[in-house]
């Protein structure tokens, strides 16, 4: 049986997580369960984390042009949209 329980959250996280539950076609429920559940695993030692690194341009070396490493939100973004391209 489920268990209800009520957490505070940044409205900023919120909003993102509204928005990519909604690109995978999911509840946010079942998005914070599936991320409480990597957590979980990850805790114990049962599953690594998988890290996405910003695109790298082949021509120069560096990044990407747009890509600011400072912009949190906007590489949150990146990888989100990455994310559903995937899934596709």
């Amino acid at each position: 049986m489920a268990e209800r329980t009520t957490v505070r959250l940044p409205e900023d996280l919120v909003r993102r997580a509204k928005r990519k539950a909604a690109a995978e076609g999911r509840s946010l429920t079942a998005l914070i369960e599936d991320g409480l559940r990597r957590v979980v695993d990850e805790t114990s030692g049962l599953r690594q984390a998988e890290r996405v690194l910003p695109p790298v341009s082949s021509a120069t070396g560096g990044l990407m042009p747009g890509i600011d490493l400072d912009d949190s939100a906007a590489l949150q973004e990146l990888d989100d949209l990455s994310y559903v391209r995937r899934m596709r």
